[in-house]
């Protein structure tokens, strides 16, 4: 299976735009967001290409190849719109012999770790900043960074993850790391 990986689209449509191209051009069976899809946030800036409307119908059109966990963003409104789950504080997903539990970051996290199991990846946007760090009990915080807000001097990025491998890559497809389990 072939996944790729995006946060916090914050209803930037030039980055939901941007994904679903990387989507279709990396050929993946589905696309896992970590919430914080349609709304920017009172902390956030507006996204330059903020048009929630228009990212709701090009997401829906994709709606049986999205997974998506509720971003500290999301409202039960949202789901009125879209038209795939967004409600799920997390998701565990099981593939190539690793489990990921996949949330928004704003509940668990490092400091309020969930339960995992020694090698267990822990797998979250909600700080735009995309990483691969080593914590716990041989486990890994994995972080996309951000579709449209990337902070700390960070291009916008999404992530792969294919055969055991995340790869983090920009939208002009240059590949900034990659991690092999």
């Amino acid at each position: 299976m072939k996944l790729l990986i995006g946060s916090d689209i914050h209803g930037d449509l030039d980055g939901a735009k941007r994904l679903i191209s990387a989507y279709e051009e990396e050929n993946c069976d589905k696309l896992l967001l970590l919430g914080d899809i349609l709304y920017h946030g009172p902390r956030n800036d507006l996204p330059a290409g903020y048009a929630p409307k228009e990212v709701i119908a090009l997401l829906n059109g994709y709606k049986d190849k999205i997974l998506a966990v509720r971003g500290n963003c999301e409202a039960e409104v949202d789901q009125m719109v879209l038209s795939f789950p967004v409600l799920a504080e997390y998701a565990l997903l099981s593939f190539d012999g690793i489990t990921v539990f996949a949330t928004h970051g704003h509940i668990h996290n490092t400091e309020k770790c969930p339960p995992l199991m020694k090698g267990d990846i822990l797998l979250h946007g909600h700080t735009h900043v995309q990483t691969c760090t080593p914590f716990g009990n041989e486990n890994f915080y994995i972080n996309p960074g951000s579709i449209s807000l990337p902070k700390d001097g960070n291009p916008r990025t999404y992530m792969l993850y294919e055969n055991r491998t995340f790869t983090l890559k920009d939208f002009e497809g240059k590949t900034l790391w990659e991690k092999k389990l």
